[in-house]
């Protein structure tokens, strides 16, 4: 998969930014990937922000045409995307792995975000935009955001941030097309062992992770032996 890429200084959001410049034929012959230095209204899911300096951190979002990939099975798209970052931070850094859905966590930090927008056609994806925040080269981080981290802070050197987006791309193209995807993805899921505290309409609680379901739910076991399926925003990691 070649990638076209495209490099802007500031935008609102990459996300949209692909919306309204880069509308998609009936079959996408290449997919894109635009990076901006800076955006004025980043944003992760639902009405959370991104907090990002100028020209210090690597902010992308990618158009493509999945092949193949029913809707129901969807969430492959998050888990290729998610095991693409890991594995080109494992590069640099140790201790990195997914909190479910997709963040992207050193230890108990959070070191990238991942936004996935899908426009569908009947029982498949039409095409999917993926927005990518990811801290690389700023030193500290002023906004409310409980437990951000970046590159620099945990091994204090600068990365050339277009070398670590072809390193993402390239990987995304391999995982994407990976058969062990779901076994992979799992293996490296931020509190995939032992009960850790969690918190949902029942309140806080110790829970067990046991799987993620192919369509993206969490299945947790709390300590009373009760197994709960949960959708994303349905249950909250207490950190």
């Amino acid at each position: 998969m070649e990638w076209k890429i495209i490099h802007i200084a500031e935008t609102d959001s990459t996300n949209r930014w692909l919306r309204d410049n880069q509308q998609p034929a009936t079959d996408i012959q290449q997919p894109i990937v635009v990076w901006a230095d800076y955006q004025t209204a980043g944003r992760g899911q639902g009405t959370n922000s991104w907090e990002s300096e100028r020209g210090q951190n690597l902010l992308f979002s990618m158009l493509f045409q999945p092949r193949n990939i029913p809707v129901r099975r969807q969430f492959t798209i998050s888990m290729a995307i998610s095991l693409a970052i890991v594995d080109a931070l494992g590069q640099q850094i140790g201790d990195v792995s997914i909190k479910w859905p997709n963040d992207i966590y050193w230890r108990n930090a959070k070191i990238a975000g991942i936004l996935i927008e899908h426009r569908l056609q009947g029982s498949v994806i039409r095409d999917s935009i993926i927005g990518v925040g990811l801290n690389v080269n700023q030193r500290q981080f002023r906004s409310d955001a409980p437990n951000p981290v970046s590159l620099w802070q945990i091994h204090g050197k600068l990365t050339d941030r277009a070398s670590l987006l072809n390193d993402i791309l390239q990987r995304f193209t391999y995982y994407i097309n990976h058969d062990d995807l779901r076994r992979q993805y799992l293996s490296l899921l931020y509190r995939r062992k032992g009960f850790h505290p969690y918190c949902d309409s029942e309140g806080a609680f110790m829970g067990e992770l046991v799987d993620v379901e192919d369509d993206g739910h969490l299945l947790l076991q709390k300590e009373d032996g009760r197994q709960c399926r949960y959708a994303f925003k349905e249950v909250q990691f207490i950190i």
